[in-house]
Formats: structure tokens, C-alpha cells, sequence
């Protein structure tokens, strides 16, 4: 028998002959596959200095799925209205979405975000507040439903040319609204909630926003939401408690970038004040911050903040100073002079309880 002879099968000999006159891009092209695959060049839109030096990252995304979780007052809504008066500046219009109904037009303005004040003539009554951006809340939104039916409206607009613009959208927040069969029902249930979350967000608005991505899209579209945290018991003796969404895991399985804000237990924040005489103004919050997830450059790192009511600041002495010599004036009229102290008040250990499962 001769030897190094290369045996070849009749299927392989088939299937190389098959190969020599076929066209992959011809079959694409009939298969209707031939789409762009290519993605925009990854973009922006940037918040502070602060949040810049302790984290590494520009800001927000675009074109991706952002998370803002933590417990309460830990900095998530200083960093939406960052985002919010970037947007404004590069032409971006931001969409707000206040489900939880804690927003606050006079924090933005503190913050910079460009408002116009309707003003009745006759009372001197602020009657509305006018500008580039869309606000919606509870007057309008009852369920998880509407708040994927307005932002797929928006969009749908977007692509019909009525609404020319990329779109910020800004969710305040996941976790504050229940799915219409648990509003139907008047039973908030997780279960319920966390599937409408799964439905109307991760196979239908999250997937529109990602693919606004794609070099084909005329827009890019961004969504950033503050999610609601809550804290799940250790699974064993030796184990350690975790930080949960509210609302179900789909819009974590979707997102590409998380930050958290504060602790697993507790908010984690420390108070710095001015006092005089008994009279105190709190101007400012230390707050831990995290990247917990980041599928745009893969870096994650974790710091200190502290987060004002005109935006974030640096973590050091010169910039807290700097910030006091800005507002001393405003200050010293409330607190009756000038000569007050500038005290921080240690981290506030407010544990919350851990939960087996979610709470209702």
C-alpha cells in the first residue's frame, strides 16, 4: 500500500467544489445580511471634573444603557443632571422621565440646566418651566407599560423626522412604578413587575436604543436610569449580604455601564456643614462611587465624591475650600455672620435591612 497518500471523501471533494463558484456576499445580499455592521465612534457626554478624575470615565455613553443605583441620597440624581445640562450644551435633548416624583426644577437651575419661567403677570407666580428638553411624571405615567410606550413614541417620532434631535432619555426610577397588571390588580408584585421590566424594556426599548449605536442610524440615542437598590441576606453563614436592583435584572443584563453609588448596607455618606451658633447649613455629602460594570473600555475603579447642590466636587481640601470662599456670602446671611465652622460629621451607619427577596 502506498504511504502519504491523502485520502479524499467524496463530501469533502463535493464541498470544495461547491466552494470555488460561491459568493458569501451574494448570498448575504439575498438573505437580506448585507446590513452594515459597523458601529459610531464611541461618544460622550461628559460630566464633571470631579466625576472625571475619580472614576477615570468621560461620563455617560451614548448610544448605550446606563445605570445609577444606590441608596438614597448617594449622589444618583446629581449625576442625571449633570448628564442633563451636558446634553443641553451639545444639542442632545434630554427626555426626563420623574416616576418616583422627587424632582426638583430649582436643583437643576442650581446646576445649570437651561429653564425658561413661565410667570403669571398678575401674581408673580412661577406657572411653568419652558426649554429644550420633554418632562413627563405620574400625571401621565401610571405603569412600567407607559414609560416604554412613551419612550418608543419619542422614538418612533425621531424616525418619522417630527422630532430631529438625539435623544437623552432620564428615568428617575426603576423600581418606583409598578407594571399595569400589578396597578390593575392593586397588588405590587415583584414577579409581575420584574417580567413587564424583561418585556417592554429588555426585548423591545433597550434593543432600539443599542441599535442606535450602528453607523446606519442618523441618531444616537442614550437611556440613563436611576435604579432602586435593596440589600439581599448573606446566602450562607460565611456569605455577605448583596446589593439587588429593584425592578428585576434585565435592565443590569442590558446595561453597559453601572455606578454605584454608597454602600451595600448603608447610604455610607458623611455630612459637611457650616455652624454657627447652633444654626447649621449642610452644603455638601462625601459619597463612595463605583464602576461596577463597563462594557465600553472595561476599566472599573472606585473612589470618594462629594456631591453639592451645584454638582459634583474633587475630594480634596483646596476644592472644598474653594467651594466654601463661592458661597460664604449666601451662607453667613442665613446663618447670621460670617465667622461660622466648617465640621464633617462621620459616616452615618443607618444599616438597611437585608431582605431574602425583594420587597413589596
Amino acid at each position: 500500500m502506498a504511504r502519504g497518500r491523502k485520502k479524499v471523501s467524496l463530501t469533502g471533494a463535493v464541498s470544495a467544489e461547491l466552494k470555488k463558484d460561491f459568493n458569501l456576499n451574494n448570498f448575504k445580499e439575498k438573505k437580506l445580511l448585507n446590513s452594515n455592521v459597523k458601529h459610531k465612534e464611541q461618544d460622550w457626554i461628559p460630566l464633571s471634573k470631579a466625576f472625571q478624575d475619580v472614576t477615570s470615565i468621560p461620563g455617560i455613553p451614548m448610544g448605550h444603557i446606563t445605570l445609577l443605583r444606590g441608596h438614597s441620597d448617594t449622589g444618583k440624581t446629581t449625576a442625571l443632571i449633570e448628564a442633563a445640562v451636558s446634553a443641553q450644551k451639545m444639542g442632545i435633548l434630554p427626555v426626563f422621565i420623574m416616576t418616583e416624583m422627587k424632582w426638583n426644577w430649582d436643583h437643576a437651575l442650581q446646576m445649570g440646566f437651561d429653564i425658561k419661567e413661565d410667570v403669571d403677570k398678575e401674581t408673580g407666580e412661577i406657572t411653568n418651566y419652558e426649554g429644550f428638553f420633554i418632562y413627563a411624571d405620574r400625571g401621565t405615567l401610571n405603569s412600567i407599560e407607559d414609560v416604554a410606550a412613551l419612550i418608543n413614541d419619542l422614538l418612533d417620532e425621531q424616525n418619522r423626522g417630527n422630532l430631529p434631535y438625539d435623544l437623552l432619555f432620564l428615568w428617575d426610577s426603576i423600581g418606583s412604578i409598578p407594571c399595569d397588571l400589578s396597578l390593575r390588580s392593586k397588588n405590587n408584585n415583584n414577579e409581575w413587575n420584574a417580567g413587564a421590566m424583561s418585556t417592554q424594556f429588555g426585548n423591545n426599548v433597550n434593543q432600539k436604543i443599542l441599535l442606535s449605536r450602528k453607523e446606519t442610524s442618523p441618531y444616537t440615542n442614550t437611556l440613563v436610569c436611576i435604579n432602586k437598590v435593596w440589600t439581599q441576606k448573606a446566602s450562607s453563614p460565611m456569605g455577605q449580604p448583596k446589593l439587588m436592583n429593584k425592578g428585576g435584572m434585565s435592565m443590569w443584563f442590558d446595561s453597559t455601564f453601572v455606578i454605584t453609588f454608597g454602600n451595600i448596607m448603608n447610604a455610607g455618606t458623611s455630612k459637611i456643614k457650616a455652624i454657627k451658633d447652633g444654626k447649621q447649613v449642610e452644603f455638601a455629602k462625601r459619597a463612595n462611587i463605583q464602576i461596577d460594570k463597563n462594557h465600553i473600555n472595561g476599566i472599573t475603579t472606585r473612589g470618594k465624591i462629594i456631591m453639592t447642590p451645584h454638582g459634583f466636587i474633587e475630594d480634596d481640601d483646596k476644592a472644598i475650600k474653594k467651594y466654601k470662599d463661592n458661597h460664604s456670602t449666601e451662607w453667613g446671611h442665613i446663618l447670621g455672620g460670617m465667622d461660622f465652622e466648617i465640621v464633617e460629621e462621620k459616616d452615618q451607619i443607618e444599616e438597611t435591612n437585608p431582605f431574602a427577596q425583594e420587597p413589596s
